[in-house]
């Protein structure tokens, strides 16, 4: 091997090493996405946070939950009033 195809050679390797990046394909960052960290916390009543205790004890979950917090909730502010 020549003097002359070694530095064509090692001339070809260096093009590859330093300009692969540029043909690289790039990702555009995603756009933030809405966290809860970002949101501002929710500060829940005294009377969600009873009714929530409620319903944990009880051990419902889903719908039968949602409905037994609702009506726990009116019941609640009817009181206060």
């Amino acid at each position: 091997m020549t003097i002359s195809s070694r530095v064509a050679a090692a001339i070809g390797a260096s093009f590859l090493l330093f300009a692969t990046p540029v043909f690289a394909q790039t990702t555009t960052p995603a756009p933030a996405a809405k966290s809860d960290a970002a949101k501002p916390a929710k500060v829940h009543s005294a009377e969600s946070i009873e009714c929530s205790k409620e319903a944990d004890a009880k051990g419902l979950h889903g719908k039968e939950r949602k409905k037994f917090r609702s009506e726990c909730k009116k019941a609640a502010m009817e009181k206060k009033q």
